[in-house]
């Protein structure tokens, strides 16, 4: 069972009635936008891949002041 021409028309003029002439050419513009900038977006990707880079903890400032702490409490509990 397919959609036959008159059941296309009958769908195209509900769709007219309901959004209007106006609001149907700012969706259909939208949609164009929306499918050229995904275009843009997959070329762009393709031709210039995106450089990870990554830092070791040692260069992280602040890194390893958990141990620290925990060196100062064990220091403090054998104080007391």
């Amino acid at each position: 069972m397919s959609i036959g021409p008159w059941q296309v028309v009958i769908i195209l003029l509900i769709v007219l009635l309901l959004f209007g002439g106006s609001r149907l050419g700012e969706i259909g513009k939208g949609l164009g936008e929306g499918i050229k900038n995904f275009k843009k977006g997959i070329n762009d990707e393709g031709d210039s891949p995106k450089r990870i880079t990554t830092t070791k903890t040692s260069e992280v400032p602040g890194a390893g002041s958990d141990e620290r702490a925990e060196e100062r409490d064990s220091a403090r509990s054998k104080d007391s």
